[in-house]
């Protein structure tokens, strides 16, 4: 459910750099679509790299957007696009759930050679 939260706080971050964005419908259409794609988690870590961008040209357009919503929406986004869409998620239908298998290490008994005088 924590994935869930993240991914509707980058979908509003998005809503907003595009809202401030005065940008045409193109790119309000794609918004929309990176959006309800983000909800559903398809594609989630390729498209939190795009929202990066987004959110990066609306820094460098916009002179007047807020550094620290701009920061923030970035932090969110890569935080998403490493842990992945998560368990509720149509990537997880799709593909099914990634499992990290950790194996414990062997042991290594490293024996000291005999002290000689």
């Amino acid at each position: 459910m924590a994935l869930l939260l993240l991914r509707v706080s980058v979908v509003a971050f998005l809503s907003l750099a595009v809202a401030n964005y005065n940008a045409s419908s193109l790119v309000l259409v794609g918004a929309v679509l990176i959006s309800i794609s983000l909800l559903i988690g398809f594609l989630t870590p390729f498209l939190c790299v795009i929202v990066v961008a987004l959110v990066v040209g609306n820094m460098i357009v916009n002179p007047h957007a807020s550094s620290l919503l701009c920061v923030i929406a970035i932090a969110n986004a890569t935080a998403l696009g490493l842990l992945g869409p998560g368990a509720y998620s149509l990537d997880s239908k799709l593909f099914g759930r990634r499992v990290t298998v950790v194996r414990p290490r062997k042991r290594v008994h490293h024996s000291k050679p005999p002290l000689t005088r």
